[in-house]
């Protein structure tokens, strides 16, 4: 029998193959960063053949780590960075533009204007999400409209739409399969939610040729019905395929109603699974396809489009650490953020605000302000971000949350996983293992090839490594709130 699960997890930032082993074990793991562009203020593209190249590199290098081969491999589980839109030639198998990322907001003035001819309750209505540039549609659409015969060539069927996971399995299999699965259809605004198919109503509206969509699979596929990667020459079935926040939902075993989590990656995901029938939401959230493992689940989402990333910009654009590990204990310098207030909409506000318009703000400065004053403000608006996705998540579900589940690079962080629980008041449970995204893919490729046979068993593989209980009491949270939104309405519309 074979030994291991390979996960694929293409990031935003990076690309990294991990190999997972019958006890839910990372064996060893492979990463390769790829270039970030922002040609004008606002876009963010990738290079989808550099992608697609770091990926593979991670596989080679994986397998070396581990001293295994591609016949140690039972199945491959693909997770990958939403949202994300690739369109590409189907005979070539060539990009016809770059990538535009889930942060880029191009199409801000688009979204603008269908919301102003009254389009966003049919939308909302169909699709669980909101008229916003974040998701594929405009995306797509922008693409269509902008490169030179690509509209016609879609209708025709010569080119390939795909999120990062569409693009994977095409290279993966070598052009033989173009497809995707209901989580990552669901964030393209063209999928009816309760019927997991393409919806005719917003391809229309969108202007979306059907000719140029994938396929829809389930998340966990069975070896005969999985598109087979071919690695070193031997097929290995992709039985796994999860968008990664619901890959991350998965992976924490957050299987019944109820269950909630928090990745903090490059942005901050906050989902919350609902059982087997889409949520609507009243209060500014998401409502997703979780994902279709011997039927559907759905979930409340929230997005944080800046979570790690304002780590990042502390480190590449201030210049303020030298890496990101150095954040905690510069920040831990002070006792608090002295006044200042950090605001790092960068790329817009997403959930419960849905401003594309906001700008990354700093509020509060004086002359006593220091770098770690500004490093604690930084790590402290990852935990009210999320925790205003909270409050909204609560009030739509009906139900108080009994602990929050988290992972994700920055959950390593003790002091911000510490401020988190107190400013949320429920405790914060950080598992043995925080790559719980690529873990995700790895358990849904792993049910769909019978190396393993229940959720039950999974639930079992995942272990808690530290509980932060809150240590403060509400009136604390309550203001640290309050000015927290201050500093929000100073960011909000800036971009007018």
């Amino acid at each position: 029998m074979s030994r291991y699960v390979l996960a694929l997890d293409q990031g935003t930032t990076s690309s990294r193959a991990l190999l997972i082993d019958h006890a839910g074990r990372t064996v060893a793991i492979a990463q390769a960063e790829f270039t970030q562009r922002f040609p004008s203020p606002g876009w963010v593209e990738h290079d989808a053949d550099e992608i697609w190249a770091s990926q593979l590199a991670t596989i080679g290098e994986v397998l070396a780590r581990a001293g295994a081969t591609a016949r140690d491999v039972l199945a491959i589980g693909i997770t990958n960075q939403r949202e994300t839109t690739v369109l590409w030639d189907r005979a070539t198998g060539k990009p016809v533009a770059p990538a535009i990322v889930w942060q880029d907001r191009r199409t801000a003035d688009a979204c603008a204007r269908l919301k102003a001819d009254g389009h966003e309750a049919l939308v909302a209505a169909t699709t669980g999400l909101r008229l916003d540039p974040y998701f594929s549609a405009t995306k797509l659409g922008w693409l269509l409209d902008n490169v030179a015969g690509a509209r016609r060539r879609a209708e025709a069927g010569e080119l390939a739409f795909g999120t990062i996971d569409s693009w994977l399995i095409y290279n993966l299999t070598r052009g033989a399969r173009h497809v995707t699965d209901p989580s990552n259809a669901s964030r393209t605004l063209l999928l009816d939610l309760r019927t997991a198919c393409w919806s005719e109503p917003m391809l229309r509206l969108f202007g979306i040729p059907a000719a140029c969509l994938p396929g829809i699979v389930p998340s966990s596929l069975g070896v005969s019905a999985a598109p087979l990667a071919i690695v070193d020459g031997l097929r290995i079935p992709i039985t796994g395929i999860a968008g990664d926040q619901q890959a991350a939902l998965f992976g924490q075993a957050c299987f019944e109603p109820g269950m909630a989590k928090n990745t903090y990656g490059t942005g901050c995901f906050l989902l919350m699974n609902t059982g087997s029938a889409p949520l609507a939401s009243t209060h500014e959230l998401l409502s997703t396809l979780a994902w279709d493992v011997g039927g559907r689940r759905y979930a409340l989402e929230g997005s944080v489009f800046s979570g790690g990333a304002v780590i990042q910009w502390l480190r590449d654009g201030l210049g303020i650490i030298k890496s990101a590990s150095e954040v905690e204990a510069l920040a831990a310098s002070v006792p608090d953020t002295g006044g200042v207030g950090l605001v790092p909409a960068f790329t817009g506000l997403g959930a419960p605000y849905w401003d594309p318009y906001a700008r990354g703000t700093i509020v509060g400065l004086t002359r006593g302000s220091t770098r770690a004053h500004i490093a604690r403000a930084a790590l402290e608006s990852i935990a009210l971000q999320s925790a205003d996705v909270l409050l909204a998540m609560q009030a739509d579900a009906g139900r108080p949350l009994l602990e929050l589940k988290v992972d994700g690079g920055a959950s390593r962080n003790d002091l911000l996983m510490q401020f988190q629980a107190d400013v949320l008041g429920v405790p914060v449970v950080r598992p043995l293992v925080t790559e719980t995204t690529a873990l995700g893919a790895a358990f849904l490729a792993g049910l769909g090839a019978g190396f393993w046979a229940s959720e039950a068993e999974l639930a079992a593989l995942v272990g808690i490594e530290r509980r932060f209980e809150p240590g403060r009491d509400r009136g604390w949270a309550l203001e640290h709130l309050a000015e927290w939104r201050r500093a929000l309405e100073r960011a909000r519309g800036w971009a007018h």
